[in-house]
């Protein structure tokens, strides 16, 4: 196992490299123009442009600018580490504003992960178990739905329900936990259920194919032949192969949560990265796109290993490949 986990840790420092070199190209290099007529602001005159280009390193060559972005990045910079730059639009450093909307937005995706994966396996379970039954296809309408349903749509449907004509959640916006626990409850739980519907409907589905794959697997009926009962044969092994399958499908799922939360941050008027992304791609505020690309692709590749680490515990075939 040992192997294992340093073969899939050289792998994720590879990656990481990758994910930062194209960032950088895409933000410094890739762009018409001299980025740093973009960085001065509007109509500057040389001079100005002049001196943006040395105090961001910008009159040294590519490669040496490269190597300054990766080192400011896991060595820090005059500001901190990591080394993330500071706000072109507040004049502040990036990662102070940066740590506090991640906080949010990770308050909105834990949220949501424990509702779907509680509302997505237990009705997976259920409609496998009541398979072809008027239960079984009401579960599958609803993942349907939830697969079908863009987020915004359903956000902007359950804010009129449930907050205009029902007025059984206080609307948008969002109230810090350890200002009022109450309140945050209360404005969280909607973008929880909006958020977390589509994904639970995928694992209702998911669950469902994967038991009844199991259920007719030989070793469930010999455990039937022995005298087992249901519940036993089910929950110790039928749920044991048939979830296993969850565990990788959720870390990358977890991972890649900033893409609704987005759409589930606009609606909600909740103070995340998604709203600061789309804010700071209004303001042309290039250090903060920068720094919530490759903070959330580093995310997103930590959780892979941590996922291919779990799953070589769970199924040591992995380990051996």
């Amino acid at each position: 196992m040992g192997r294992y986990i340093a073969r899939r840790l050289l792998y994720l420092m590879m990656v990481v490299l990758i994910i930062t070199l194209a960032t950088f190209l895409i933000f410094y290099v890739m762009p018409p123009g001299d980025p740093a007529v973009a960085f001065a602001g509007k109509t500057p005159t040389p001079e100005v442009i002049e001196q943006v280009k040395i105090q961001f390193g910008l009159d040294k060559p590519i490669h040496v600018q490269y190597l300054t972005f990766v080192r400011n990045i896991f060595l820090g910079d005059e500001y901190g580490w990591p080394g993330l730059g500071f706000s072109f639009d507040t004049r502040s450093p990036v990662k102070e504003e940066l740590f506090t909307r991640a906080a949010v937005t990770m308050q909105l995706g834990f949220g949501a992960a424990v509702l779907w994966l509680l509302v997505g396996i237990s009705v997976g379970i259920v409609s496998a178990l009541r398979r072809r039954t008027m239960v079984d296809r009401a579960a599958m309408g609803f993942a349907l739905f939830g697969v079908s349903a863009p987020v915004f749509a359903v956000g902007l449907f359950a804010l009129f329900v449930f907050w205009q004509q029902l007025d059984w959640s206080p609307g948008t916006g969002y109230v810090p936990i350890r200002e009022d626990p109450g309140e945050w409850l209360a404005h969280m739980i909607l973008p929880w259920a909006v958020l977390a519907l589509q994904y639970a409907a995928f694992y209702a589905r998911m669950v469902r194919g994967n038991l009844l794959e199991t259920l007719g697997e030989d070793y469930i009926r010999t455990a039937r032949a022995k005298g087992l009962s249901e519940r036993k044969v089910i929950g110790k092994h039928g749920l044991r192969s048939s979830l296993t399958p969850v565990v990788t499908i959720f870390g990358l799922d977890f991972s890649l949560l900033l893409g609704g939360a987005v759409l589930t941050e606009s609606v909600f008027n909740i103070p995340g990265l998604g709203q600061l992304v789309i804010s700071a791609v209004n303001r042309s505020d290039i250090p903060v796109v920068l720094a919530v690309t490759v903070v959330a692709a580093l995310f997103v590749t930590f959780m892979s290993l941590v996922v291919d680490v779990i799953y070589g515990f769970l199924d040591p075939r992995v380990r051996l490949s």
